[in-house]
């Protein structure tokens, strides 16, 4: 079992940034891909970016993409989402979650694990 929490969330304007972290506990002596997701009041839960074990591998939605950038610690446990030039349609509760295998994927229903989510509002 792995325990994901996620922090680095809040309020920040248009065009500001944010950084997301993901502490990892548990059986981490496995090799996990992880991702993050993100998910919209009324609406589903979506892909932002994932990242392999090795970190040597990235994937990102198209609409984060330039903007975004994913990426990880793995002597720490940790993971990382560094978000410029965030938007209001940006706005949503932003979960990590990790897989049982070493490559990233993109779809939800391939994760094993996920934190409890951290808000992050923009305003316009």
């Amino acid at each position: 079992q792995v325990q994901l929490v996620e922090s680095g969330g809040g309020l920040v304007q248009a065009g500001g940034s944010l950084s997301l972290s993901c502490a990892a506990s548990g059986r981490t002596s496995s090799k996990y891909a992880m991702g993050w997701f993100r998910q919209a009041p009324g609406k589903e839960r979506k892909f932002v970016a994932t990242i392999s074990w090795s970190g040597g591998t990235t994937y990102y939605a198209d609409d984060v993409k330039g903007r975004f950038t994913i990426s990880r610690d793995n002597a720490q446990n940790l993971m990382y989402l560094q978000m410029n030039s965030l938007k209001p349609e940006d706005t949503a509760v932003y979960y990590c979650a990790a897989r049982r295998l070493q490559t990233p994927w993109v779809t939800p229903g391939g994760y094993d694990y996920w934190g409890q989510g951290t808000q992050v509002t923009v305003s316009s």
